[in-house]
């Protein structure tokens, strides 16, 4: 093996509204996903739920965040919160 640095492969990136905030350093994202059905050719939305990781407890309802793929936490969260992109209210 070289001694050159490993590169990390490039990790996924979701933005979404945070649902839930009522834990300790973790939050609930909801994404919408937008595609065209095959067969009909309708445009149909897809709603997935991530539970991410937030380690300062920054994000509350309604905000508008980016979320990133991240190795696994806890039983259910494999995301952390990577910025705030817009705050509710």
């Amino acid at each position: 093996m070289n001694n050159e640095k490993q590169e990390r492969g490039s990790r996924k990136l979701r933005r979404g509204k945070v649902t839930s905030d009522r834990m300790e350093k973790s939050i609930v994202v909801e994404v919408i996903r937008k595609y065209r059905h095959p067969l009909y050719k309708k445009v149909v939305k897809k709603n997935t739920s991530y539970h991410a990781h937030d380690e300062n407890n920054q994000a509350h309802t309604g905000d508008l965040v980016e979320i990133m793929e991240t190795r696994p936490i806890s039983k259910t969260k494999r995301w952390r919160l990577v910025k705030v992109i817009r705050a509710a209210g």
